[in-house]
């Protein structure tokens, strides 16, 4: 095969999966990795894909991604206010994941003070914002640090969580829509982020208002898998968000939205009443729909419906929380 032809399918194959590891390239074109990667190479530099550890993808931005730098000044009081109202939802004794990310790292400085609290994550921000709280367990994965978001990841992280079973499991990621869930821009932070939700019961994703609507290029939680999405309120004039917010809502994804300084909490605690919604006046929005969750753990009955309540208002800045009924 000359090399014409060797790029030309290199290029057809990154365009039909979206991400190709070196290896499955060599296989395909039958040739060795070593010239793969003076092909690939040499089609990043016509700009026509990127390359990505021991890959390539496809380019543009489905596949950049923001360091931690950048990403640590983007948002900060919604990032404060998402984390205040998540850790509002973890209880003491339990035991949760909690991925990698800048909001999650907001949420860890929060769970410090959770007593008997167990935490497994692959991200070494939230290792070192729970390292001093003395009532805290935390269990770290395995894996390759990957720098730009100080997380572990490759294989040693996914096969660390085998076996692993813990009742909620708290995410961000680059993208959220109601198409496709959440996503992110790096193919192995997205593999280790699927591995974490195997663990758990529950999914809570964290995602501030300027990732609503937003779609990255790896799927790593599909909609009907997430069970919470704590978020700000989108600004006024922010339709996209605010469309697909509803669109979350109308597919049974219960959501929290944190506006101003109330947290919410879960059923049986403070200023909730039994069905886990917030007491007080309540400003009625359309969200019809149901959809098919499993019980946590996997315990028998089968599927059960979650349906959808109306948003509520909060006392101390708006906190609206879309809750089972009881029945």
């Amino acid at each position: 095969m000359f090399a014409a032809e060797r790029r030309q399918l290199i290029l057809e194959m990154v365009r039909a999966n979206g991400a190709v590891s070196l290896r499955e390239l060599a296989r395909v074109v039958q040739t060795s990795e070593v010239t793969v990667r003076r092909d690939v190479r040499a089609l990043e530099a016509e700009g026509l894909l990127d390359r990505r550890h021991g890959g390539a993808v496809l380019p543009g931005g489905f596949t950049r991604e923001s360091g931690f730098p950048q990403k640590s000044h983007l948002a900060t009081a919604e990032k404060t206010a998402i984390a205040d109202l998540a850790a509002g939802f973890v209880e003491e004794g339990e035991a949760i994941v909690v991925g990698a990310g800048t909001t999650t790292q907001e949420l860890a400085r929060r769970l410090a003070r959770v007593p008997g609290l167990t935490v497994v994550t692959n991200s070494l921000l939230v290792a070192q914002a729970l390292a001093h709280a003395n009532r805290v367990e935390v269990v770290m994965t395995g894996g390759t640090l990957r720098g730009s978001n100080y997380a572990l990841v490759g294989s040693g992280a996914e096969q660390s969580l085998q076996g692993l079973r813990v009742s909620r499991a708290f995410l961000s990621g680059s993208g959220l829509t109601a198409e496709r869930g959440l996503s992110t821009s790096n193919m192995l932070s997205a593999s280790v982020d699927r591995a974490l939700v195997q663990a758990a019961g529950e999914v809570v994703v964290l995602a501030d208002h300027t990732k609503l609507g937003s779609d990255t290029m790896f799927q790593t939680v599909p909609t009907d898998v997430i069970t919470r999405l704590v978020t700000d309120e989108p600004p006024g004039h922010d339709d996209r968000a605010a469309t697909e917010l509803q669109a979350l809502a109308d597919q049974g994804v219960q959501i929290a939205v944190a506006g101003g300084s109330g947290a919410g909490r879960g059923p049986g605690q403070p200023g909730m009443d039994g069905a886990g919604e917030r007491r007080g006046p309540r400003r009625d929005v359309p969200l019809p729909g149901q959809r098919r969750s499993h019980a946590p753990g996997g315990g028998a009955g089968g599927p059960q419906l979650r349906s959808a309540t109306p948003l509520s208002e909060a006392a101390g800045g708006r906190v609206a929380d879309l809750a089972p009924r009881r029945r």
